[in-house]
């Protein structure tokens, strides 16, 4: 299995954002998720951290004013 849990990271606190992710497109800002069950996520945030051996890939919220 290549899928990834996603978690998005405010301040200390890492939250659950979208289980069994297999597509992840960063863009301008935002970076839009999709999982192997069709559920779609465009969050304001960028790519902090990537655990691949451990399936689990951390994003960092962008604040938007």
């Amino acid at each position: 299995m290549c899928e990834a849990n996603v978690y998005l990271k405010n301040k200390d606190i890492e939250e659950l954002l979208l289980e069994r992710v297999d597509k992840i497109i960063p863009g301008n800002g935002e970076v839009y998720l999709e999982n192997i069950f069709g559920e779609r996520k465009i969050v304001a945030a960028r790519i902090k951290e990537l655990h691949l051996v451990d399936h689990r890939i951390i994003l960092e919220r962008i604040e938007t004013n």
